[in-house]
């Protein structure tokens, strides 16, 4: 009886599909909280990073990234209460699979939905003084949602970094977000004005554009206008009052009040 016959090769293939299913299963299951470990370690990293905690090109090792973090308290904010902190008691009930779902009048972001609940980090001084608050932010730039993160200083105004951990803009033109030089000039810019309104615009130098002197005036992207706008809507959207603008608000209130 011949053995190379249509069905025997179709059951080889077959049992090859399964076991090599199988194999393939087992290793992402294996793998699952080893990359849950490095994602959440790649998100501390940037934090920092746009901290100022830790220079662009470290790679500290992860004892010394968990060192750095303990001056940072993280908090759970309820975007659909105002951007109000959930209390510490009930984080570990929080739904994060919660979604809001934003109308396109609302959405200036272009990013359709995001969580309801979402991470905000404070990094404190040695006497539990706020030095600085680290804002998660997304907006769509020209062919990709960009995520990253914002880094106000204790006045709860002024700039100290910005940067993206995410992002598939051109390299060379929107993929410039991620320049070091570019990236320098947001640091000290003012992101309100006296009137408490985001005010910071990513536009051309001159022609009306504003220069670098104007506190809240950033150079956009050279050949990536769609980009630089993106970047803006974002700023825009998540200081703002669907934002993460009530709560810089009520926390700004109490720094006035000198009880923060």
């Amino acid at each position: 009886m011949p053995r190379d016959t249509v069905g025997r090769t179709i059951t080889v293939a077959v049992v090859l599909c399964l076991v090599c299913s199988l194999l393939v299963s087992a290793t992402t299951v294996a793998l699952r909280p080893r990359q849950a470990a490095q994602r959440r370690l790649d998100k501390m990293r940037n934090i920092l990073i746009v901290a100022g905690l830790i220079g662009e090109d470290a790679h500290p090792s992860q004892a010394e990234i968990e060192r750095l973090f303990e001056r940072i308290e993280t908090r759970w904010v309820d975007l659909e209460r105002e951007a109000t902190l959930v209390p510490k008691e009930e984080e570990e009930s929080i739904d994060t699979d919660q979604m809001i779902f934003l109308p396109p009048d609302m959405d200036i972001a272009r990013i359709k939905r995001h969580p309801r609940f979402m991470e905000v980090y404070f990094v404190r001084n040695e006497d539990g003084s706020l030095d600085q608050i680290v804002l998660p932010i997304s907006g769509l730039g020209l062919w990709s949602v960009l995520h990253g993160f914002i880094a106000l200083d204790a006045d709860l105004r002024t700039i100290r970094g910005l940067g993206f951990y995410e992002h598939k803009e051109t390299p060379g033109l929107g993929g410039e977000v991620d320049n070091p030089k570019w990236r320098a000039q947001w640091r000290g810019k003012t992101a309100f004005d006296e009137t408490g309104r985001v005010c910071i615009r990513v536009e051309k130098p001159g022609g009306g554009g504003g220069s670098s002197d104007d506190p809240c005036h950033i150079d956009a992207l050279s050949g990536a206008t769609f980009t630089s706008k993106g970047v803006q809507n974002a700023i825009h959207y998540w200081l703002g009052e669907n934002g993460f603008g009530p709560l810089l608000k009520r926390l700004q209130q109490e720094r006035n009040d000198g009880k923060a």
